[in-house]
């Protein structure tokens, strides 16, 4: 029988700090960029990022894809607009609009194709 601890790719505690800061960031930039998108304090950024993170890891265990913008083609884009417009429901002082969620979901969209490795969000 192999050992396969080698091979696991567990994620640590180090990485999900990482990926909730390079999210948070990144949300930042494209509430920046994108008018009519606004995010009150750098709580509810990281709360929003925090958010987001998790509700991308549930569909991608529950449906099987990401939700990044461009992960799935046009489903990808839909989910992930949905997702960064129905966040403003959750979270005081998030504040988006659906024309703003379509344009947030085409820059994170670029991002990611930047970016290298996993999507940011």
């Amino acid at each position: 029988m192999e050992n396969n601890k080698g091979n696991n790719r567990g994620f640590g505690i180090g990485q999900m700090i990482a990926r909730i800061l390079v999210s948070a960031v990144v949300l930042a930039v494209v509430a920046f960029l994108t008018p009519g998108f606004t995010i009150d304090s750098i709580w509810t950024l990281l709360i929003a990022a925090v958010v987001i993170g998790g509700i991308d890891y549930l569909i991608e265990r529950i449906a099987g894809f990401d939700a990044s913008p461009f992960g799935r083609g046009i489903t990808g884009f839909i989910v992930s607009v949905a997702i960064i417009y129905l966040i403003r429901y959750i979270i005081p002082g998030y504040n988006v609009g659906i024309v703003s969620a379509i344009i947030a979901a085409l820059i994170i969209g670029v991002i990611n194709a930047i970016m290298p490795g996993k999507s940011v969000l």
